[in-house]
């Protein structure tokens, strides 16, 4: 009897793990037909820093880089800066032979010709500036542009060299010349060299003053270190993007060094406005007809008369979005 009754158990186990072994078989992922995936291509969606608002990423190019729900300014790349800005015709680059050397065989935990290549390769860019002559509203003017993803839009050598290109031409052309600042400061791996830049393209800028030629510097999202101690705040007219980050040493730094809290927006361009460091801060997508505006004024030229329509389109843009 007991050894019938183990037959029994025993039998009764196996046909569990028959029964679990065909269940298994069923459920086994490699027998289930994956669920069809939308066949949407990368990098079509982005989020906003800001808000963390997902964004078309189209439509955010369309904008400029500026976030519509929350008008975030986004870091924009230098070609896409002066594309956006000069007129589609025309335009030049200057200085584009120059390439950043090794001369002082640099290393940290990398070697600098590393980082060189590496930062190339990011930006595709060859230094941290782009210059480019061309036309605003028909009015010739000289533009230079940091590029922040070429190690931090760091000055060195070939920014300065190239800054001063810039300013070359505006003397020899004898027109204004625009700067879109957005740099860490100056490039540690060149030491004095770098430093050394600020001290060139001060003096290159004193020479379009004795010219009385207009210089505009235009801060953007970050400004900082020695960029922000020379060309950057040396504008006949300082002008700022809204909430950019603009001085010298950072917050962390200062507070950590004063032994207290910062106010609130310390060292953001409105915090510099209401205390009288920049003139004005003007969201991207005016910048273009409202610099134009300016320069029109400071080197006594008549108004583009296609200006008065793009100002209406900026603020009815800027109305809809509010």
């Amino acid at each position: 009897m007991v050894a019938h009754k183990q037959r029994t158990g025993v039998r009764q186990v196996q046909a569990e793990r028959l029964s679990m072994s065909w269940i298994e078989r069923i459920l086994n992922k490699s027998n289930i037909t994956p669920t069809r995936k939308a066949n949407i291509p990368e990098g079509v969606w982005t989020k906003c820093d800001s808000c963390g608002q997902v964004l078309y990423r189209a439509e955010l190019e369309r904008n400029l880089g500026v976030c519509p729900k929350c008008d975030h300014h986004m870091r924009l790349s230098a070609r896409a800066r002066l594309s956006a800005f000069l007129d589609k015709e025309g335009a030049i680059e200057l200085g584009s032979e120059l390439e950043p050397r090794d001369v002082l065989k640099f290393r940290d935990s990398k070697k600098y010709k590393d980082r060189l290549v590496a930062a190339q390769k990011q930006s595709d860019e060859k230094d941290a500036m782009v210059v480019m002559k061309g036309t605003l509203y028909d009015m010739p003017v000289v533009v230079a542009s940091f590029e922040f993803s070429f190690m931090g839009g760091s000055m060195a050598s070939v920014v300065g060299a190239r800054f001063v290109r810039a300013v070359e031409q505006s003397l020899e052309d004898n027109c204004p010349l625009v700067c879109f600042s957005a740099s860490g400061g100056a490039r540690m791996q060149e030491a004095l060299m770098s430093l050394m830049q600020m001290a060139k393209t001060s003096a290159a800028l004193a020479k379009m003053r004795e010219r009385g030629l207009p210089y505009i510097s235009v801060l953007t999202d970050p400004t900082m270190g020695g960029v922000s101690a020379s060309l950057a705040m040396l504008g006949d007219l300082n002008i700022a993007e809204p909430k950019a980050l603009i001085g010298f040493a950072g917050p962390r730094v200062i507070e950590q060094t004063v032994r207290e809290k910062l106010p609130p927006g310390f060292q953001r361009s409105e915090f510099l406005l209401e205390k009288g460091a920049i003139d004005m801060i003007i969201r991207r997508p005016e910048m273009r007809y409202k610099l134009a505006t300016l320069l029109a004024k400071l080197t006594n030229h008549p108004e583009p008369e296609d200006i008065a329509e793009h100002q209406q389109v900026a603020t009815t843009e800027s109305q809809d979005e509010a």
